[in-house]
């Protein structure tokens, strides 16, 4: 069983740092201005022995009733409701606000384990600014300190006592990453609460809206996947706000760690460059693709727009043409459950491994069906081929001029491959080497 702890408080008290301290990552976005948490983040932690997972959630704001903020709200109470344990953290430098003692109560009527938590306490100098915070009724206050580590050790051995020291199950290999990306309001969060048939993540017309890349377990047909939902790709020219700079690096930091990027344009607005670039972006990484035309059911009547849009898909990502694509509403859920044939059949092509025996041959008959090129005097010879590695499906060549070996030729190894193997819709890396002690 994984237990759950939830880190929750106003926005701005620090509850971002105090997740990346105890996660030991960078995996919350951390800034001066209040409220740049907006969806629940999780990791697995381990605190002396003992695995739990860690969430940090969104600002609980009841001065600002905007509807964005209310959704925040519902995201946060969620969180309380799936948790074990709850730390409540409040701002010391700030005193107690009207929005902690709000909070207080709408925590209390959960009936869970909640430690209050007073931050930015950097030492025992300062353990006089809880005073303020007794009057919320806690039986005991925590002083800490997010940024410093004061204070932690403490809080923590009471948030862990009484939790088993279970070692974490180990990961499962066979549990599927995958990631959704795309320009701004694209409707990749609306696709993903669709895909899990309830509001998991805040959707909102307002591009921009999820600033973080966030996990979620997701089970369909016995295969687990991994859904990492992920802020906007703007074009750089676009990036101003400092944060928007740390949502787009994290959103392709996003491509190191998934096995298949579904890409959604938005059939709308029509492809745009940025959509190419993006989808560049995951190439560069080797990673699975998958093209997702969404808000499909804005054009479908109209053939005009349909077609222009096939065009420029065609025309802007020949370097992509491996990837299948999959018209789409995350509105109206008009094929959505065929995107998981979809990625079943690119992380299955993704997994291939070829014998060696096999890679040989082909390349064998590969040479005489096509013979390599001249260099200079010198022909170009193949020795021997294997694949060692896969996601992506990685082969080695070993010939005796690896310089010599023109673009073209390379393309036309990889689609050979493709051919031979069943693999024609993952990115496949080929490394062209001189045989070792090779002298010619």
């Amino acid at each position: 069983m994984t237990y759950i702890v939830a880190i929750v408080g106003c926005p701005n008290v620090g509850k971002s740092t105090l997740f990346n301290r105890l996660s030991r990552s960078k995996d919350s976005l951390v800034d001066d201005c209040p409220g740049i948490t907006r969806d629940s983040l999780y990791a697995p932690v381990s605190w002396d022995e003992t695995p739990f997972t860690l969430v940090d959630t969104g600002g609980f704001d009841d001065e600002n009733e905007d509807r964005l903020t209310e959704s925040v709200k519902r995201q946060v109470l969620k969180a309380v409701e799936e948790s074990d344990r709850i730390i409540f953290l409040m701002d010391g430098q700030k005193g107690l606000m009207p929005g902690d003692e709000e909070m207080a109560v709408a925590l209390r009527r959960f009936k869970k384990k909640i430690f209050y938590v007073v931050n930015k306490v950097d030492g025992p100098e300062k353990e006089y600014l809880l005073h303020d915070f007794y009057r919320l009724g806690a039986d005991s206050l925590y002083p800490v300190s997010g940024a410093h580590g004061y204070g932690l050790r403490t809080l923590m051995d009471e948030v862990v006592a009484g939790l088993p020291k279970e070692k974490p199950a180990p990961g499962d290999d066979s549990q599927i990453r995958v990631a959704i990306l795309g320009r701004p309001n694209a409707g990749k969060s609306s696709l993903i609460n669709r895909i899990l048939g309830f509001e998991r993540m805040i959707v909102s017309e307002i591009p921009g809206t999820t600033r973080d890349s966030v996990d979620i377990l997701f089970r369909r047909n016995d295969r687990e996947y991994l859904l990492i939902d992920t802020a906007g790709i703007r074009r750089k020219s676009k990036v101003k706000e400092r944060i928007d700079k740390f949502s787009m690096i994290k959103a392709l930091k996003s491509l190191e760690r998934c096995h298949v990027a579904v890409i959604l344009f938005d059939a709308g607005e029509g492809f745009m460059e940025q959509d190419a670039r993006i989808c560049g972006y995951a190439l560069d990484r080797y990673r699975g693709l998958i093209l997702g035309i969404n808000k499909y059911d804005l054009i479908k009547s109209e053939p005009g727009r349909k077609k222009a849009l096939d065009l420029a898909v065609d025309r802007q990502l020949n370097f992509a043409s491996f990837a299948p694509r999959l018209n789409l509403s995350a509105l109206t859920g008009e094929n959505v459950k065929k995107l998981f044939d979809k990625i079943d059949m690119v992380y299955d092509q993704f997994s291939t491994r070829v014998g060696t025996g096999e890679v040989n041959r082909l390349i064998e008959d590969m040479v005489l069906k096509r013979p390599p090129p001249m260099v200079g005097s010198r022909r170009l010879k193949f020795f021997y081929a294997t694949q060692i590695d896969i996601r992506p499906p990685t082969f080695v060549v070993f010939v005796n001029y690896p310089d010599a070996v023109h673009f073209s030729y390379h393309r036309f190894i990889i689609n050979q491959l493709r051919g031979e193997f069943g693999l024609k819709h993952t990115p496949i890396k080929l490394i062209i080497k001189k045989r070792t002690g090779d002298k010619k």
